[in-house]
């Protein structure tokens, strides 16, 4: 199983950014995917959450009306639509991909991780 996540780079405040993630080796739609993120020095920490069917999302609070998780079952493919970013938002972003809909938060939930895709916001 391989997770590739993209679409990282250096970005300016107020910047967008869309993060891309396509599995390999798993059956796409029976995972619900996430995504998180480990700033230099911090613990990673969950950033978005999204159910097999794409019905339910969920978001860190820091994240919460500026970035959108969102998912397409036919492309087998998971993105992270960051908007207005800021300077703490300045990390490696991983996505993760999880067959529990409980404890979406947790890292312990997600059974595979991909190699993690790295955004830089300057102010």
């Amino acid at each position: 199983v391989q997770l590739q996540a993209s679409g990282g780079g250096s970005v300016q405040a107020g910047g967008s950014l869309r993060l891309s993630c396509a599995p390999s080796g798993l059956s796409f739609n029976a995972y619900a995917m996430g995504w998180f993120r480990q700033a230099p020095g911090k613990e990673r920490e969950f950033v978005a959450y999204i159910s097999r069917g794409g019905t339910n999302t969920y978001y860190a609070d820091v994240v919460k009306s500026r970035f959108t998780i969102s998912r397409d079952n036919y492309d087998q493919a998971v993105y992270l639509e960051m908007n207005r970013l800021k300077p703490e938002d300045t990390a490696v972003y991983y996505c993760a991909a999880t067959s529990a809909s409980t404890r979406w938060h947790l890292e312990g939930t997600y059974k595979y991780w991909g190699q993690g895709t790295l955004v830089t916001v300057s102010s």
